[in-house]
């Protein structure tokens, strides 16, 4: 439940600035907006909001309260640009560019939400929420370290916060400091037999590859709360690893229901759907963990598998080269760069490639053996089909 408590936090709404002098056309209009947004009428907030901002265009305070009432009416689009407008206007805006975030984050974009709340910590370090939800960020995008090093120092900021103790507990757990995250899975035990709770053992588990123990918490997580954030997708990964490719299936797309922009459910249905074929499925999930996730290795790695399959040669060339370009020895981009550029009769950089492959496997082997790379075995990659490339884990 903590995440969707962190969903829940409200957009702050500019209150009218009160001058003592008569109020004009702007003004009468503007109140009327904000009494209406107050009593929940976002409909007729909106249309008044308009009608101010017809009068006077250059108004912060209304292009961002504009912004909430969208949001509340889960319009994302059309608040993230009042938002913009209005930080055109005044830039410096601490108020109007957290509202923005939320906004990102709201709508499942915690990508485009990361930069606007690192403004905000760095001009307002008492802010809060916005440490909390950018940490969330992060969590989401796979940079669990960066969510350590941002709450760790601030816990007295936060003292008895359950989200701070899930969100904190969750990044230690999942960088592998499971002695420091089980105290905060103990805080959060402490106010009761917790989903929350038995989901951060399971990710434990799982980082310990016990796939048993990790389904038994996992499946207790679910039933106090089935609509747990992340308690569906580490469940899937459990079942995978106990050789339950169905019913991780299943639990991925549960997943989906509760937050459709859930990396790892997107990017392991995207391989599953690959395996099966279903290749218009499989581009839909791989590039939903694309845009979630848009340095992942493996996705990208996966969607130039793809278009290798689907004929689009020179997409994946693209893709590849930029994936090699950041890991000069990821073997199995090199594989696959190999077949694409035989596919397009560019045998000498075919041939390069081969070679590239080749060598990292001697040293990979040197590496296992304790032998230096001229002393280890490897057999030449046949220039017509390069070797198998290894099977794909996940790559943060």
């Amino acid at each position: 439940m903590v995440r969707v408590c962190l969903l829940a936090l409200a957009l702050l709404v500019l209150p009218f600035p009160l001058f003592g002098q008569s109020p004009s056309d702007f003004d009468r209009v503007f109140v009327r907006a904000l009494e209406m947004q107050k009593a929940g009428d976002f409909i007729g907030a909106i249309d008044a909001y308009k009608t101010a901002l017809a009068i006077d265009s250059t108004r912060v305070d209304a292009l961002s309260n504009l912004g909430a009432a969208y949001v509340h009416l889960g319009q994302f689009e059309d608040a993230i640009a009042q938002y913009d407008a209005a930080l055109k206007l005044d830039p410096a805006n601490a108020t109007v560019r957290l509202n923005l975030a939320l906004a990102y984050y709201k709508s499942g974009r915690p990508n485009e939400a990361i930069k606007p709340l690192k403004i905000v910590v760095a001009t307002n370090p008492d802010a809060k929420n916005a440490y909390l939800i950018l940490a969330d960020c992060y969590l989401q995008t796979g940079l669990d370290r960066d969510a350590v090093t941002l709450l760790q120092p601030r816990e007295a900021m936060f003292q008895d916060d359950l989200a701070f103790a899930y969100v904190l507990g969750t990044a230690l757990v999942r960088t592998g400091e499971e002695r420091q995250g089980q105290q905060y899975i103990d805080r959060i035990f402490k106010t009761g037999d917790s989903a929350e709770g038995h989901l951060l053992m399971g990710i434990a588990h799982l980082n310990r590859y016990d796939y048993p123990e990790a389904k038994t918490e996992l499946e207790r997580a679910l039933q106090l709360n089935a609509s747990l954030p992340t308690a569906n997708s580490a469940y899937g990964r459990a079942l995978l690893g106990l050789g339950d490719q169905a019913g991780a299936a299943g639990a991925f797309r549960k997943e989906l229901t509760v937050n459709i922009n859930d990396f790892e459910s997107n990017l392991m249905l995207g391989s599953m759907r690959k395996s099966a074929s279903d290749f218009n499925a499989a581009l839909t999930y791989l590039n939903r963990a694309m845009a979630i996730h848009p340095q992942d290795l493996t996705a990208r790695t996966l969607v130039a598998s793809l278009k290798l399959q689907t004929g689009a040669v020179e997409d994946a060339v693209q893709i590849l080269q930029q994936v090699i370009a950041e890991a000069p020895e990821n073997v199995e981009a090199h594989v696959q760069l190999a077949t694409a550029y035989y596919r397009l009769k560019r045998k000498e950089d075919g041939d390069r490639e081969r070679e590239i492959v080749n060598r990292l496997n001697r040293e990979l082997q040197a590496k296992q053996a304790g032998s230096s790379p001229e002393n280890a075995p490897g057999g030449d990659v046949p220039s017509s089909t390069p070797a198998p490339a290894p099977a794909v884990r996940p790559q943060r």
